[in-house]
């Protein structure tokens, strides 16, 4: 067993925007003339992808919508979160994330990013933080069916890296996802991949048990550490 890739979650992994999601779901459910999110917002929200989310969220509320209604509000959100993100006057990227992604693709891992976030959200920010040209693939959330903590994205990015390159024959096995949230671990594990939880969003000690490797930040990861588990000579 070898390393060949490195996938990537999106919201709170490279950006920092959880804030910036419930706000502008909470201003999505207010115009709808409901309550916004509390404490739901933790077991609903975090680490699902919009559609999920808010469908979820609409339901709990007594409200049942069509997947083209969804459709409108996703749309909605996508216009309100690109406004957000230029008022800002820098964005608020993780500061280390991007010299560890620029270490991956210098040791020639192929990397992916697996989000639920939808698609233009990720363009622009990869776009603006001039980091796009380091990822072979997205998987967005406008692409499955099933949002974290079913494995359908990690599954699709793993057969998407296999179309572009034939020959790679990458397996799950062969994979390290990087994620910061219980459904985003559980999605990964769930693919069959080993997987690194960063305390972004949820305290070290919530995060330990439940993924391969957890640290604070990504220059906390002691990455030949890792690379030595997949070549057999270490145990996790």
């Amino acid at each position: 067993m070898v390393l060949k890739a490195v996938l990537f979650d999106f919201n709170g992994v490279i950006i920092k925007d959880e804030s910036i999601h419930r706000e502008l779901i909470d201003e999505l459910l207010l115009a709808e003339n409901l309550p916004p999110q509390g404490k739901e917002f933790w077991k609903v929200s975090v680490g699902r992808s919009d559609r999920a989310c808010l469908k979820e969220l609409l339901k709990l509320r007594g409200r049942f919508v069509t997947d083209e209604y969804l459709d409108k509000l996703i749309t909605k959100k996508a216009i309100a979160y690109r406004q957000k993100l230029e008022e800002l006057a820098s964005l608020p990227i993780y500061p280390d994330v991007v010299q560890f992604i620029e270490q991956m693709y210098n040791c020639q891992y192929k990397l992916a990013i697996v989000t639920g976030a939808i698609r233009s959200e990720v363009e622009l920010v990869v776009k603006q933080a001039r980091i796009g040209m380091f990822f072979e693939t997205i998987v967005s959330g406008d692409e499955i069916t099933q949002s974290k903590p079913n494995p359908e994205g990690y599954l699709l990015a793993i057969d998407k890296l296999n179309q572009i390159h034939p020959d790679l024959n990458l397996l799950a096995s062969e994979c390290l996802a990087i994620e910061d949230t219980f459904t985003g671990l559980t999605a990964a594990k769930k693919a069959g991949i080993q997987v690194v939880a960063i305390a972004n969003i949820y305290p070290f000690h919530m995060l330990q048990r439940r993924a391969n490797w957890t640290v604070d930040t990504f220059t906390d990861l002691e990455f030949d550490r890792v690379s030595k588990y997949f070549d057999g000579e270490s145990k996790v």
